[in-house]
Order: C-alpha cells, then structure tokens, then sequence
C-alpha cells in the first residue's frame, strides 16, 4: 500500500497558499493511488518542541543505555522517524516567511534527521538512509524570487531540497507560487502555474 506523508507548515489556517495547493495535490495522489494511505501532519496546529539539551543527550545515547526519562523524550522523534520512513510520496507546504521556511518546519526537521535512523556517517561522509522516496515541496511565496535581485535571499527552497537530499531523499520537486501579494491577478496566475506542475508530478 502506498502511503503518502502530507506535511503543512502554514501558521495561517484560511488563505493559506500552500495548503491549497498541497490539498489539491493530496486530492490528486488520492485518485491516482486508491486503497493508498494520506498521514497528514499539521506543524502548525500541532507544533513541536524544540530541542533541548536533554532530548539532544536522548538522541546520541544508545537506545540500551537510554534512561527511563530519555526514552521517554525521545517517543515523539522516533514516531517521526517511523512516520517519514513508512511514506513513499511526501508533499510538504511550505511558506515563505522572512525568506526561509517557517520554524514549525525546522523544528520537524530537528526531530527526524537522526543519526543512525535517517542518516549515518561512513569513512566516506554521511550517508542517507530514507531513500526510495519521492517528495514534492510546495513553496509559497508574496515576491519574486526565482530570478532577479531577490533571488539571493531565497533560502526556503534550496534549504528544503538540500536537506532532503542529505537523508537519502534526492527525487524532490520544487512547486512555486510566488508573487503572491501583489495582486488578484498575480495570485491566479501563481496557482494556475502550481496547479500545472502538481498534476504533470503525480
């Protein structure tokens, strides 16, 4: 069964461009993949801690040696980890807040790049172990910054795509909206342009 991981990062919960889009997208693979499996994650409605000193302290203790109090810390990455490792697609939205992705997804990433689950260091460098998969990153954004004077400040989907690749995930699709505060007209234009892409993706 195929299982798709949806992942919402948007503080907003109306008006929200990236959740159109990944909605529509979830919608698209639901079709597509009948009898699959959609685990939605919302960052924002249900957020996650930061880390802290003691959960970094869990996260490079051997599981054998962990105390009662780091085992306990550590359930809710390790759920992550399993919920990124069972998907095959994951299609996350992604915002464009001060030219970087939102903290509610940085913070998810702090909880699943784990050495020795999504990753692990060889004599050769560190090497992904959540391969195999397909992920398509939904970016929303108000300006122009693929091109052009801006575009030295977007460090929303480059960051996504690297870190992604670091884990093992390197099939990763990068859908654009943007421009889109500046306008009703510009707004269509950036979802007719997303929408297109999604579709041809599935």
């Amino acid at each position: 069964m195929s299982t798709l991981l949806h992942i919402d990062s948007s503080a907003r919960t109306s008006g929200s461009i990236s959740r159109q889009l990944t909605a529509s997208f979830a919608e698209q693979w639901s079709a597509k993949n009948p009898g699959g499996k959609i685990v939605h994650r919302d960052l924002a409605s249900d957020s996650l801690p930061h880390l802290t000193e003691a959960l970094l302290g869990a996260y490079f203790t051997p599981a054998e040696n962990r105390t009662a109090e780091q085992a306990q810390l550590i359930k809710q990455s390790d759920a992550l980890v399993d919920e990124l490792l069972a998907a095959d697609t994951l299609v996350i939205g992604v915002p464009m807040y001060n030219f970087a992705p939102p903290s509610t997804l940085k913070t998810w990433i702090d909880h699943v790049f784990r050495a020795g689950r999504t990753f692990r260091y060889t004599e050769t460098g560190p090497v992904g172990l959540a391969t195999g998969k397909k992920a398509i990153i939904i970016l929303s954004r108000g300006g122009k910054y693929s091109e052009g004077p801006m575009e030295a400040l977007d460090f929303q989907g480059k960051y996504i795509k690297g870190a992604l690749g670091f884990i093992g995930i390197t099939d990763v699709e990068l859908v654009v909206a943007e421009g889109v505060s500046m306008g009703d007209e510009a707004v269509k234009a950036a979802l007719a342009s997303a929408q297109q892409k999604i579709s041809a993706t599935i």
